[in-house]
């Protein structure tokens, strides 16, 4: 399964900072170890073509050069640099090669991406360009696709791809996160369901079965970008939902088993995760990755019989 990265674009932030940006070259080292199936992919930076059908081209533009401002970059949360501008490109062009990936192959990963926050014309909570909404259209556009959806199981709603697809009916937006979480104002997606804090494995699952059983009869997508978020854990600093490694482990199961059921190819991207231990964000990401493979190699199987 070609799983992509961009975990050698890093940005250079302050001391102590909260986000775990280690993750990723961990995360890359743990596939790496892994072997086969898994089939590490550098992947091209993502066009500006591509950017400014889900950005405005002016905010695309002031990302470039460095003319976000002051408020603008508190509301992201990283300073500005080249670098972090190269990572978001190389990011969202993660997401797209993945998706071109998952529909040739059945099934595919990055290691990046899920960059939900970031709105048409403005950043967010660690999200510069909003990866599932620019592969989502370029695929739209490309005729690649007819119908898409996108899962989204990161403990924070989706806002931005909310708000970017909100006028694209063949693609559905479904989000399951925190009701009490951030951001504060959240955009509606096609399908929300937001959970109490100290959600725990059982009421969780029952919801994502309804959701999904909903966003699946209504978009009958053929490609399903699926964000799966590490931050539901209940050890998560930012989380506030209570799910075990087994409930996060089942989550993954039951959102591939639905794309598997209904014969549509399956992205699978990183989305959020802030534990103390970055290890713990790893591992939670690491079986995520792993899941998607069973469902490729069983896809493979298939195809040879």
């Amino acid at each position: 399964m070609q799983v992509f990265y961009c975990d050698t674009f890093v940005l250079p932030l302050p001391d102590g900072h909260r986000f775990p940006m280690a993750k990723y070259r961990l995360l890359r080292e743990r596939v790496a170890a892994a072997g086969a199936p898994f089939r590490l992919r550098l992947p091209a930076a993502a066009a500006l073509e591509q950017l400014c059908r889900a950005h405005d081209a002016d905010y695309v533009a002031r990302v470039h050069s460095g003319d976000l401002q002051r408020d603008e970059l508190r509301a992201l949360g990283f300073p500005w640099s080249a670098q972090m501008v190269e990572r978001s490109l190389r990011s969202a062009g993660a997401t797209l090669a993945a998706c071109d990936a998952a529909l040739a192959e059945g099934a595919a990963a990055s290691l990046a991406g899920g960059t939900h926050h970031a709105g048409r014309a403005r950043a967010q909570g660690f999200c510069v360009f909003n990866d599932a909404a620019i592969a989502a259209l370029d695929l739209l556009e490309r005729g690649a696709v007819q119908r898409l959806l996108v899962v989204d199981c990161d403990v924070h709603q989706g806002n931005g791809t909310a708000e970017i697809l909100a006028d694209e009916p063949r693609a559905l937006t479904f989000s399951i996160h925190g009701e009490n979480n951030f951001p504060a104002r959240k955009a509606a997606s096609d399908i929300d369901i937001g959970l109490a804090d100290a959600c725990g494995d059982h009421d969780y699952l029952a919801a994502l079965a309804s959701g999904l059983d909903a966003a699946f009869a209504r978009a009958e997508p053929q490609l399903v970008i699926y964000l799966a978020g590490a931050d539901p854990w209940r050890g998560d600093r930012l989380g506030r939902l209570a799910l075990s490694r087994a409930g996060l482990a089942a989550r993954d199961e039951r959102v591939l088993q639905r794309c598997g059921e209904h014969g549509a190819a399956v992205a699978t991207v990183m989305a959020g995760g802030y534990a103390p231990d970055v290890a713990d964000i790893v591992d939670i990401h690491f079986a995520s990755v792993r899941a998607t493979a069973a469902l490729w190699s069983s896809r493979q199987r298939a195809a040879r019989q």
